[in-house]
């Protein structure tokens, strides 16, 4: 077991073991069968969870439970591919930029008729149902109880307890017998295995012994009070034992965080303060506003309000309204038996993407649910027939937790969208390198594709005039200082609460039990940088949830139904960075150039006026504190507010003080610049050399930069 797997359960001996009987009685159960088809059956390796081995075993599935599973078959001449995709986005080869149509990729890459029919009959043969065959037989998808996919397949399913969840997968790679052996690539859905969403909003944890665990501070405003000063200058103030000047004393200074309160909506960024601050007006005047491209966005489930809310938003802003003409809600596979209310990623998406590139046409793509199968056959069917020239994928799970061969279809699908011209862009995570999870280093899925484009986040300080004071590199830790009537001596350090993903891809490869081997190859546009493996991420843009941006939403049961709200996370960085691509493809096709397909092969070789270089960022008014206790007057410093006695904040970072108000006599610190754990022994600390840092060029927070909108869009004009 590699360095990767062996820390992450205590249970990983007695795993194995239980996994050693098993494996040991399906021999016996399937010997005669493994006989009859050795000649064409094949099992699919990888195609395990990497938990298996490790989570606590809850026992097993529910045999008489429908399920429903994509086989899905492997493409012809990947090498020759491969080869393509690397010409397409080479400017010395002849092929540059001559994308594949659908018709040419089927005819070259894709699976035939004939190899799909024997998927089909591996299906009916075991008792399966055939639900559809995929576009360009791609994959088959079929649907049976538990127990007969089990039988089929010759695996057993067990629910394991993972992150806090009890999740299906099963216990060995699975078997397909018969002459559709030989073209399945991967099968998905054996596990039930989802995505995430990676947005949070202004939240606070509350101290041992206090009521609840997390209170969200995302009340509701009208639009036009939200302020673009995050950071209002430098305050003084103190607290005592019970509120009465007993002791332990408190007296804390340092810069002042303005953030929502019962009588103020606080700081929250609007269109108009980031349409400013990045020169997307300056685009605008010379006609570059996406017009002409549509931005697919992949959200499962769906919101019934998410057009009213979106117009709602827009009319606020003087934005084009969203109609038949330029907004549609494509459901795949078929109708949605999960749309609600109060789907707060949808809102986000839509409204932010459309704050960014308001002329573009918004394709609002929905599957049934986030599952690894329906995510990935929404998208590839959205690549499949051109639904959307810009995929955003606000979206992830952790790779070491996700079976390689769903890594290898994601991969696949991701280069498919990118020999066709389409560029699939994926949010990073807000759980930095994943330690923040219990679990050991790793990046987000499907952002670790080397044919995806992978967006981080920062946090953004405005001046009065929405221009940019600061930009650091988005991470945030926290302190609780005081809160109702206790004051914390010395103050009591959460340590981290969130910030992007990054690093290396680690765990693409992996062996039969799921332990990680090795990531994705680096792609050649990232042949500068460190490590022999795909890094993360390409490019950045804003995520602080506590400088974040306003949304829209119903909520049932509010007055007025319709809200304002500010969120963050690199769900915010990514939808609004494929809006800005579209109109970079605007740009290109309008200067007599061709669409430019995946965005990360580019962002490498802009000049550096099109990108902010987002480098660690300091302030001399960093919160620090004095505490009168029985024994006398401590006095602490700001790395030792944010991270307690043992420094390992060597670095620049920003610190302010939260005068949270739903609380009495409660306040925090919460520190920016900070993408890893203040506090060591909870997850990778910041003194430590791989640690998520930023720094001069490429880092492993916000990639090349934040882009400066228009510099960076113009620079594509003609290319």
């Amino acid at each position: 077991m590699n360095q990767q797997n062996k820390n992450r359960s205590p249970n990983v001996i007695a795993g194995g073991a239980r996994l050693a009987l098993l494996c040991l009685i399906g021999l016996v159960s399937t010997v005669t069968a493994k006989s009859v088809y050795a000649a064409t059956g094949q099992r699919i390796a990888n195609n395990i969870p990497g938990y298996v081995l490790s989570a606590n075993n809850l026992g097993t599935a529910d045999p008489s439970q429908s399920i429903e599973f994509i086989i899905w078959l492997k493409p012809h001449n990947r090498a020759q591919l491969d080869a393509l995709a690397g010409q397409l986005y080479n400017p010395a080869s002849s092929s540059y930029r001559h994308w594949l149509t659908r018709s040419q990729l089927a005819a070259q890459f894709m699976p035939t008729a004939a190899e799909a029919k024997a998927v089909q009959n591996f299906i009916t043969s075991h008792n399966l149902n055939v639900v559809r065959v995929g576009p360009s037989n791609f994959y088959v998808r079929g649907r049976g109880t538990v127990g007969e996919v089990e039988k089929a397949f010759q695996v057993q399913m067990n629910n394991y307890q993972v992150l806090g969840k009890s999740v299906r997968a099963n216990d060995r790679d699975p078997y397909v017998d018969g002459a559709a052996g030989a073209f399945v690539m991967s099968i998905s859905g054996l596990d039930s295995g989802t995505y995430q969403h990676p947005m949070l909003p202004q939240t606070v944890p509350v101290a041992k012994g206090r009521s609840g665990s997390t209170v969200n501070a995302a009340a509701s405003f009208a639009a036009d009070i939200f302020s673009q000063t995050c950071f209002n200058g430098v305050e003084t103030e103190s607290f005592s034992t019970n509120a009465n000047g007993s002791l332990p004393k408190g007296t804390y200074s340092g810069n002042h965080l303005n953030l929502q309160s019962q009588t103020s909506a606080g700081c929250g960024y609007t269109p108009p303060m980031i349409q400013t601050a990045y020169n997307l007006k300056g685009l605008y005047k010379e006609g570059y506003n996406g017009a002409g491209q549509t931005i697919g966005i992949i959200d499962w489930c769906g919101s019934f309000t998410i057009q009213s809310d979106a117009n709602a938003f827009s009319k606020r802003y003087g934005l084009p309204l969203l109609t038949s003409s330029n907004f549609a809600i494509t459901n795949i596979p078929g109708p949605s038996f999960c749309e609600g209310y109060d789907e707060v990623e949808i809102n986000i998406d839509v409204e932010w993407s459309h704050a960014v590139a308001p002329g573009a046409n918004i394709n609002l793509i929905v599957p049934p649910s986030a599952s690894f199968s329906d995510v990935n056959e929404a998208e590839f069917t959205a690549i499949n027939y051109g639904l959307a020239n810009v995929i955003s994928g606000s979206y992830g799970s952790p790779e070491s937790f996700t079976p390689a061969t769903v890594l290898a279809s994601e991969n696949l699908i991701n280069e498919i969208g990118a020999v066709m011209g389409i560029s699939a862009n994926f949010s990073t995570g807000d759980s930095g390198d994943f330690t923040f999870d219990g679990i050991p280093p790793t990046v987000s899925a499907p952002a670790d594709s080397p044919y995806a484009t992978a967006v981080g986040g920062v946090t953004l300080a405005l001046n009065k005039d929405f221009s940019i004071a600061w930009q650091a590199g988005w991470g945030n830790n926290q302190t609780l200082l005081a809160q109702q009537g206790t004051v914390f001596d010395p103050p009591l350090a959460f340590s981290f609460i969130g910030g992007a993903g990054g690093g290396p891809s680690n765990c693409a490869s992996q062996d039969s039990s799921g332990n990680c081997l090795a990531g994705f190859p680096k792609p050649s546009f990232q042949g500068s940088l460190p490590s022999k493996y795909r890094q993360l991420p390409d490019i950045g843009w804003l995520a602080d949830p506590y400088a974040g941006v306003a949304i829209l939403i119903s909520i049932p049961g509010q007055v007025p139904e319709q809200v304002w709200q500010i969120w963050g996370g690199t769900s915010v960085a990514c939808p609004m960075f494929s809006a800005l691509w579209a109109i970079a493809n605007q740009e290109a096709i309008a200067g007599g150039g061709a669409s430019l397909g995946q965005a990360a092969p580019y962002l490498y070789t802009l000049p550096s006026n099109a990108i902010y270089d987002i480098v660690p960022v300091g302030s001399s008014t960093n919160v620090t504190a004095v505490i009168k206790d029985s024994n006398g007057t401590t006095k602490y410093t700001a790395a030792q507010v944010v991270g307690g006695p043992t420094d390992v904040l060597s670095g620049k970072f920003v610190s302010a003080i939260w005068d949270y108000p739903y609380f009495q006599y409660t306040a925090l610190v919460n520190s920016f610049g900070t993408d890893c754990f203040a506090v060591p022994g909870f997850g990778t600390p910041c003194n430590s050399p791989s640690a998520l840092h930023t720094k001069a060029g490429w880092d492993n927070v916000t990639g090349v930069g934040v882009p400066k909108a228009k510099a960076f869009a113009d620079y594509f004009k003609g290319k």
